[in-house]
């Protein structure tokens, strides 16, 4: 019986990746996948034994065990994978659903996993159906391996899915004016190149998006009396401020005035709705102690994605604004995008 250390590929192996452009390529010889809104993931197997690796390479089986259990029951004993692990609940992807699992309560993990089931996208194969290695083989060669190793699942199974991909430029500029709830971008490959671990081998691309949003709190920096970043609200639909972000790209020229500015609208309400947290396991020692301010700040930020009415990553502070009145910064702004149906529907 095979083992996980008789796969050609190691456990600490490190995933290619992708390099952030502001446009697609154009040209032949170029593949364009959707980039899932999920935990990247290699999945190892080698006959009973199933392993998932995060991105870090951080072992990811024990937050997951469900799918741990659905790549065990698939009818293929030895395979190298990689994806992105997702969870849908109410029929849209989650990304909160995915942090949730990442628990030190094995109960609470196994709880989740039961509720919301996760879902494995694959859109690439490390090994081909003799075992060995397809590392050195072109994108299409391990394409045509996945989609052997798809066809041989016969039924597909509900928890494994191939990732659509196509050659067509206008289809995959399509998905990206669509990006929003599901997808956070698109991702571009070529064909004739091989799988380089731990490079940015592959593109991808992102639609960015403005927001006015309210300053309804600041941090300092760390062992600082300095703004360190800001804490940007958006009225509800009960009229009330919640928390839907940050953004910290503040020149050191400007801390100074900034950071009196600031102390000066200190003691307001800040956040009505929905509030920053405070320390947490997860902050790594980090300060999350935060100063509410009086609401009547507006600043204009660039973001690239949302998640369950806030921002994902960090914003870019692009200028202020003061003749924009506070009252006007809402959540419709926020609006989830759907994903185009018919990528949905073949992951369905």
């Amino acid at each position: 019986m095979p083992t996980l250390a008789d796969l050609p590929i190691p456990l600490d192996f490190e995933p290619m990746e992708a390099k952030l452009v502001d446009e697609l390529p154009t040209g032949p010889g170029w593949r364009f996948e959707p980039k899932w809104d999920g935990f990247r993931c290699l999945a190892f197997r080698a006959g009973d034994e199933v392993d998932l690796r995060a991105k870090s390479g951080k072992p990811l089986a024990r937050y997951f065990p469900d799918m741990v259990a659905a790549l065990k029951a698939l009818p293929a004993a030895s395979f190298v994978v990689d994806g992105e692990l997702t969870i849908a609940v109410g029929g849209e992807l989650s990304f909160d659903a995915l942090q949730m699992r990442l628990h030190p309560a094995e109960s609470r993990v196994r709880k989740l996993a039961a509720e919301n089931p996760a879902t494995l996208v694959l859109f690439d194969c490390l090994t081909d159906r003799k075992g060995r290695s397809l590392v050195e083989a072109p994108l299409s060669a391990r394409r045509a391996e996945l989609e052997a190793l798809s066809a041989r699942l016969k039924a597909p199974p509900e928890r494994v899915r191939l990732s659509p991909g196509t050659a067509s430029l206008e289809e995959a500029r399509d998905w990206l004016a669509h990006t929003g709830a599901a997808l956070d971008g698109v991702v571009a490959k070529r064909l004739d190149g091989p799988y380089v671990s731990g490079e940015r081998a592959m593109l991808k691309i992102k639609r960015m998006r403005t927001a006015e949003c309210v300053v309804g709190g600041f941090r300092y920096e760390r062992d600082s009396r300095q703004v360190g970043s800001l804490l940007l609200g958006l009225y509800n639909d009960a009229g009330k401020l919640d928390h839907v972000g940050f953004t910290a790209t503040i020149t050191d020229a400007e801390r100074p005035d900034l950071t009196q500015r600031l102390e000066k609208l200190a003691g307001g309400d800040g956040f009505t709705g929905s509030a920053p947290g405070g320390p947490s396991r997860w902050s790594n020692g980090r300060s999350q102690e935060w100063t509410p301010l009086k609401p009547s700040l507006v600043v204009e930020v660039r973001y690239d994605h949302v998640t369950g009415d806030r921002f994902r990553h960090g914003t870019k502070l692009l200028r202020w604004r003061p003749d924009k009145a506070p009252g006007q910064c809402t959540l419709d702004q926020l609006r989830a995008e759907a994903a185009p149906e018919r990528l949905l529907a073949k992951l369905a």
